[in-house]
């Protein structure tokens, strides 16, 4: 892989990833600044994509078009669908898909983007055991677990919904813009990875905990990223 892509919806979330670049050079297209240099010895795209699905499509498929980039890598933050997934923790996407498509009427199962031939898309392997071995190795004081996560043009903070989510889907953790970016890979056939840390158990206590954990998440999260492009 010659350059990654590296994609996080808000600021926070790629801030310090852009500082540690060198070479850097600014491309701006579709409201978005694309920080193009070294990252840990490998060539790397850093963008802000903004919040929800269509920022976090568009963004991917600018990386594909203008950068040729090998593969994506979205980080950032998510809320925990499974009781023991824990605020700080980790999710690595076996796969990803987007709980709020309903197409039910017309035959499709809900989360299936009609006439696409799959209900959720893979996500690449290796990518998920080098992040797996690296989580491990950097960020020791967490959980790291390997699982579906879905997204939603929704920010889910009510237990409600968090249980029909996870009926659904079969979702191990919630947020706004992997399934975008899993869907522009898989038609642009490049491998991709969603790498998302809990900062809320999106129920009703998600309005306190997100303000609160957010930043704890997303520094497990850059941390694993940082040290993944070291062996990529």
């Amino acid at each position: 892989m010659k350059i990654i892509g590296i994609i996080g919806a808000m600021e926070e979330e790629v801030a310090i990833l852009k500082e540690k670049m060198t070479e850097v050079t600014v491309y701006c297209k579709a409201d978005m600044e694309f920080f193009r240099g070294n990252l840990n010895g490998k060539e790397a795209v850093v963008v802000r994509s903004g919040i929800g699905k269509v920022n976090a499509g568009i963004c991917t498929q600018i990386l594909v078009d203008e950068f040729q980039v090998d593969a994506v890598i979205n980080t950032g933050i998510a809320g925990s669908l499974k009781n023991e997934i824990n605020i700080g923790d980790i999710v690595l996407s076996t796969d990803t898909m987007q709980h709020d498509v309903d197409a039910r009427e017309f035959g499709y199962p809900l989360g299936q983007i009609p006439r696409m031939d799959t209900l959720a898309f893979p996500a690449d392997e290796g990518l998920r055991a080098l992040a797996a071995k690296v989580c491990r190795e950097v960020n020791p004081e967490i959980q790291v677990f390997e699982g579906r996560v879905v997204s939603g043009d929704q920010f889910v903070a009510d237990a409600g919904k968090k249980d029909a989510i996870v009926k659904n889907t079969q979702g191990w953790c919630t947020e706004m813009e992997g399934g975008a970016i899993a869907q522009a890979a898989y038609l642009n056939h490049i491998p991709y990875l969603v790498i998302r840390a809990i900062s809320d158990k999106a129920d009703n206590s998600a309005h306190m905990d997100y303000p609160a954990f957010e930043k704890q998440a997303i520094r497990h999260s850059v941390n694993l990223v940082e040290n993944m492009m070291k062996e990529l």
